[in-house]
């Protein structure tokens, strides 16, 4: 089966897909996005997240077939050519980086709940996390760099200090 859709602002094609391949594994495997990681395969933690049709999904969850015809942005996406997207500078300056396994789906998840609420709590910020696991950190510096991502979104008035 052929499978077409807009990936990151550009049609691509994916040919020769099998009716049980995931979205995941086309992305990473046929059109050479690795930034969506395959972890639990399950839909459990998150790390494969992207955007369909403009709602955050785990791409192993969703058959390639079901991504024809449709807009798909992963992480790479995000970022306009070499410039990082101000969520994922947030999350170097953070630290929120550490092995990286998890953080393509914390930063769409991030990006996610930014652009439905560009000021959140900590409390909002744990509750849209709350479906990316992590192994490597207490979440405190995720939940910083989504907190730093925000004040360097706020319109200068209503920028916290520090």
């Amino acid at each position: 089966m052929k499978v077409t859709c807009m990936v990151n602002g550009e049609e691509r094609v994916a040919d020769g897909v099998w009716a049980g391949e995931s979205l995941l594994y086309v992305l990473r495997e046929r059109l050479g996005l690795p930034g969506s990681k395959n972890a639990c395969e399950q839909g459990e933690c998150g790390s494969c997240t992207v955007y369909l049709d403009g709602l955050p999904v785990c791409s192993c969850l969703v058959a390639a077939g079901q991504a024809e015809g449709r807009v798909v942005v992963t992480v790479e996406g995000l970022s306009e050519g070499e410039r990082l997207h101000p969520v994922q500078e947030a999350f170097v300056a953070a630290g929120a980086v550490q092995c990286g396994f998890c953080t393509p789906g914390l930063v769409v998840a991030a990006h996610d709940l930014l652009e439905r609420d560009p000021d959140p709590s900590e409390a909002d910020i744990r509750e849209a996390l709350a479906g990316n696991l992590c192994r490597c950190t207490g979440y405190e510096k995720i939940i910083e760099a989504v907190h730093v991502a925000a004040r360097r979104r706020l319109p200068e008035g209503r920028r916290e200090v520090g």
